[in-house]
């Protein structure tokens, strides 16, 4: 009798199961306005990913109840662009597809922070950035009834994490990655490094990896709700190849080569979630090692943009209540 080949145990979570209850949460707050919410997009390159993306952008609203306008403009005009769109009050969020401007340049960063803080729908305004990276979960405190907005990338990666059940529900929320290390390959200032940082607040032990080498985020020693802190990795860890077999998760997210992932390293058992446009982990290989693969998070990304523009529409009214009531009454 000829012997059956092993079967892998791992399961493959597409991002479209995983997205369901984030759009779940979404239609629920839909319906709790009396208005159609209205999302613009700035298109202002040729990047095949930034297109695709704002593709499923289109769609994804389009077909869930939300307006979707996208303007391809000019990198030369795309800051009036974002100015007109800021004052207009039938616009409730903004997205801009980047990158516009060529590396080293750091225009992209500046074009960041034009776009007005109540219709930033990725959460990369200055204020929203402090916030994140001081553990600051609120732009009220102490009331806290207005959340501050998440950059879209890393808190659809989040939510993938807690969809697998690898946040622990049973400990204090802000503690539930305690014990977990995790890879994060990718340290850019739009993804990379403020995954790392959510996940580090969170309490877990992260090795973000990049071109320069790695870094460790981690939030100290104990439980303590407090922010993450930086440091050089330890003399045993040289390259990513080192941390592989030390993680519980490891998330990829570089469009290159050199970032391959490699099987061989992978723990027993680890979660693998891709986000890059290109594959870093072998779909075949990785279900050899791994318990969850998770190949794209691009539908989760969307959902979370949807959310967030609900939550800045729930922040816009309120601040606008709030100025309202606190106009001195003329005699």
């Amino acid at each position: 009798m000829a012997s059956l080949a092993p079967t892998s145990h791992c399961k493959v979570y597409l991002a479209g199961t995983v997205a369901s209850d984030l759009m779940d949460e979404v239609h629920q707050g839909l319906a709790t306005l009396d208005m159609k919410p209205k999302l613009v997009g700035f298109l202002a390159n040729d990047d095949p990913a930034a297109k695709s993306y704002a593709d499923w952008s289109a769609k994804t609203c389009t077909e869930n109840g939300f307006e979707f306008d996208l303007r391809v403009v000019d990198k030369k005009n795309i800051e009036e662009a974002i100015l007109a769109a800021n004052v207009d009050d039938a616009v409730h969020g903004i997205i801009v597809y980047y990158p516009i401007f060529p590396a080293p340049s750091t225009q992209d960063g500046y074009i960041r922070q034009v776009v007005a803080m109540e219709k930033d729908v990725e959460g990369l305004n200055h204020k929203y950035v402090f916030n994140m990276y001081q553990n600051i979960r609120f732009l009220d405190p102490p009331q806290d009834t207005l959340k501050s907005i998440l950059p879209c990338t890393p808190l659809a990666v989040v939510k993938v994490l807690e969809f697998l059940n690898i946040y622990n529900s049973r400990l204090p929320y802000g503690n539930r990655l305690f014990g977990k290390t995790i890879t994060v390959i990718n340290r850019s200032e739009v993804v990379g490094r403020p995954l790392a940082a959510l996940l580090a607040n969170d309490g877990a032990h992260i090795f973000s990896v990049d071109l320069d080498g790695i870094q460790v985020f981690t939030r100290g020693s104990g439980i303590k709700n407090s922010r993450h802190i930086v440091q050089p990795p330890p003399e045993s860890l040289k390259d990513l190849n080192d941390c592989l077999p030390l993680s519980d998760v490891v998330i990829s997210g570089v469009p290159g080569e050199r970032f391959k992932v490699n099987n061989d390293f992978i723990r027993d058992g680890a979660t693998c979630i891709n986000f890059s446009s290109e594959k870093n982990f072998d779909k075949v290989a990785v279900k050899e090692k791994a318990s969850f693969y998770v190949p794209a998070i691009g539908k989760v990304t969307i959902a979370v943009l949807l959310r967030n523009l609900i939550r800045l529409i729930h922040n816009q009214r309120a601040l606008a209540t709030e100025r309202t009531s606190s106009k001195p009454v003329e005699s």
